[in-house]
Order: structure tokens, then sequence, then C-alpha cells
């Protein structure tokens, strides 16, 4: 296995590690607002039922879908460090497009905002996550994604607080106003003033996301080619012209998708799902950081076992058990229980991330970046399974309708924990795969 210049290099490798950690720290503040958001846009924008405001994730996650494969090959052109760059500044644009049209109450020109946001993070994510699997050795990829996991996931338990703080503070008797309103104009007039609260964290956000761009740009983070620091072992990757030639990265592909799926759902929906059960707003505004509280103390787990005593595959197949387990607790269970294990499904989720992403990419080669944006892709289970989610539970018991997507999820997460990392890979590339544990 090749490694790279900066894993020799222990000041190099430190200060490498420190600023794409900050950039996983942005990008996580950035990515998890979007569970509250889903509670303000509801409001602001008087929509009717929850299916709408759920737009909110199915645009966000989408654009990594459309813009994925793209950014492998603005990458190609521009290497890691500049993609980086560009990516702060797409998502900047994003945030300006976003605190602009909330203001006038234009929810379709916001959703487009929030799509040009996740245009800009699905080009850092196809570059920061390959690069950070890249910085050393493969087999302790793992232990990398989860130190940018913990940044990633504190921002994440942050910006529901500070959404909580600045935006939704007294949201409960605040619907109430809005519904003993005295006329239409009276109402809207009200929700035009809750909306435009949002307008100042945003152009905040953009102007410390641009001031990033800047920043990696001229940090003396070191270009590394994937190609080369994921050089496969002898063979593995030489004799192949594709790279849908590789079954473990296309299973990995739909792997991530059931993935970041269920993650979304246990942290986004989570405060829908909790009003389900009468909650209140105000409470329910802040249950996404519960869930992120469980995702780092898994990250902090994985970082004590990974690879000492666990192997990427088998912290996999644990957290996909785990994850059967919480579910089928929380559709047996009611009320704040009932919501303590959907955002106990936050620790199970930890390692997937981290092992799925090195399993699925272990071996490409000079395929590594494509094979990134593929994986990249398949974020947009994030926008399709909390949509489905938030369609059906006003068909079926939203309970029934939560369970019956976790579990089909981590059943295949299960397999591929087991099998599906490994079909494919000839006998060259198994060493890899053991040096994990």
């Amino acid at each position: 296995m090749s490694s790279t210049s900066t894993a020799g290099n222990p000041a190099q490798y430190r200060s490498s590690i420190a600023i794409i950690g900050t950039l996983f720290f942005i990008f996580g503040f950035v990515t998890w607002i979007n569970g509250p958001l889903i509670g303000f846009v509801k409001l602001a924008f008087d929509l009717d039922t929850d299916a709408k405001a759920f737009l909110v994730t199915y645009v966000f996650y989408m654009a990594y879908f459309f813009l994925a494969l793209p950014s492998s090959l603005i990458l190609e052109r521009t290497g890691m460090k500049k993609g980086m760059a560009l990516g702060l500044g797409v998502m900047a644009v994003g945030a300006v497009i976003f605190g602009t049209f909330v203001t006038v109450r234009n929810y379709p020109a916001c959703l487009t905002g929030l799509f040009v946001i996740g245009s800009g993070l699905s080009l850092l994510q196809t570059a920061s996550n390959p690069y950070v699997s890249n910085l050393g050795p493969i087999e302790s990829a793992a232990v990398r994604i989860s130190i940018m996991g913990i940044c990633n996931k504190l921002a994440g338990i942050l910006s529901p607080i500070v959404m909580g703080v600045l935006v939704m503070k007294d949201v409960g008797h605040f619907e109430a106003r809005v519904a003993a309103a005295a006329t239409p104009e009276i109402r809207q007039a009200l929700l035009a003033e809750f909306a435009a609260k949002i307008y100042w964290p945003y152009m905040v956000m953009a102007g410390v996301l641009a001031l990033l761009a800047v920043w990696v740009l001229r940090s003396s983070l070191p270009e590394i080619k994937s190609s080369e620091a994921n050089a496969a072992d002898a063979g593995s990757s030489g004799s192949r012209r594709s790279v849908l030639q590789f079954p473990h990265l296309l299973l990995g592909v739909l792997c991530i998708f059931v993935y970041v799926g269920v993650e979304v759902l246990a942290a986004d929906a989570i405060g829908t799902y909790g009003k389900g059960f009468g909650i209140p707003s105000e409470q329910a505004t802040y249950f996404t950081a519960f869930t992120l509280a469980g995702m780092l103390v898994g990250y902090l787990i994985g970082l004590a076992t990974i690879p000492t005593w666990l192997s990427q595959q088998r912290g996999l197949a644990i957290s996909a058990v785990l994850g059967i387990v919480f579910s089928l607790a929380a559709y047996f269970t009611k009320g704040y229980v009932s919501v303590g294990f959907v955002a106990a499904l936050g620790l199970a989720n930890a390692l997937m991330w981290p092992a799925i992403f090195p399993l699925a990419i272990a071996g490409l080669g000079r395929f590594t970046e494509k094979g990134s944006a593929l994986l990249i892709m398949g974020i947009a289970g994030g926008a399709l399974i909390p949509r489905l989610f938030a369609t059906y539970k006003d068909v079926y018991d939203f309970q029934l309708v939560f369970l019956a997507l976790a579990a089909p999820c981590y059943l295949y997460i299960l397999f591929y924990s087991l099998k599906g990392y490994a079909v494919g890979r000839n006998a060259a590339a198994a060493p890899v795969a053991a040096a994990g544990g």
C-alpha cells in the first residue's frame, strides 16, 4: 500500500489534519442545521404538510447526486486543495441566496439556495473524504475519518442550539400568536417577521465560508494524488478499464445510500418524530443535537478501538446490529423513551461512514476520484428516505413507517460489513482487508 508524503512528515500531517478537521466542522454545522430548519420553514412559509417542509433535506442531499460526478471532473483539473476552496466558495453563494430570499418568503428560491449549498458540499466532500483517507495508510483511514466525524458532529450539536437560541426561541408561543391572528394580513406580517430572523445568521455563515475558502487556498495543505496514494496492491486494479468493474465499490455506493438515509432520518426527522407524540416544538427543535451527541460518543469509541481492537468491517457489523436493535426499541416504546432510542441511532450510525468509505475505495488506484464521486452520489439517500417518512407518516402509524424504512437499511449495511465489501476483490487485495483488524 502506497504511503503519502504527509505520513512521513509528522508536523505537516498534524497541520493537514487540523485544516481538514476545521472544514469538517464547518460543513457539519451547515449540514445539521437542516434538522431544525425543517420546523423553521414549515412555520415561516406557512406550509400545510411536513412533506413540503422536508423539501429542505430533499434538495440539499439531491445536490450530491447531480454534482458528485461533475465534481470529480473539476477535481481532476483543479486538484483537491483548490477544489476544496472552490466548494467553500460555492457554499457561500448558496448561503447568500437562502438568506436573501428568506426575507421575502420565496420558498422555491430558498430551496435553490440550499441546493447550491449542497452542490458546494458535494465538491468539498468529493475532495476531502478521499484526501483524509489517503493522508496515511488506508487500513487506519477509519481513525482519521472518525477524527473528522468528531469535528463534524461537534458542529452538528452546536447548530441546533444556535438555531434554537437565535431563531426558534419561544417558537411555541409564536405559533399561538400566529394561530390567533385576527386577519390574514396580521398573520402574514407575523410570519414575515419570523422568517427575517434567519437572514443575518446565513449572511454571517456566507462570510465565514468565503474567508475559509481563501484560508484553504493559502494554507500549507499538500496536494495529494489519490491515484498514487491509493495505488492498489499489485494487480488489483491495473487490469480494469472502468470504475464500474469494482463490485465492492458499487455495493458500497448502495451502502452509503441507505446509511445516509437512516442517518438523516435519525437526525433531521427526529423533531417531526417527537411531535408525533405531542412533544412541543420548542423541545423538538433540540432533538437533532441528541442524535449527534450519540454519534460523537460513537466516534470516540471508534478512535479507541479501530484498528487496534476492531477491523473497519467488524465495527460496521456491530453498528448495523445496534441500528436494528434501537429501531425495534423505538417502535415498541412511546414518548420521550422512543425519541431517546431514535437519538441512540446516532451511536449506531457513528462508525458507518468511517468504515464504509475506505472499504469501498480500497484498491481503486487511478479510479479513486471517480469511485469517491459515486460514493458521494450515494448521499442522495438523505434526500429520499426521510422524504418517504414525511410522506407516509400521515397515512400509516409514524412509528411503523420509521421502522419499515430503518430496519431494511441496517440489514443491508450488515450484509456489506460481512460480505459485500469483499465482493470482486482479488486475492492481492485480501491482505488490505485483513490488516484493518
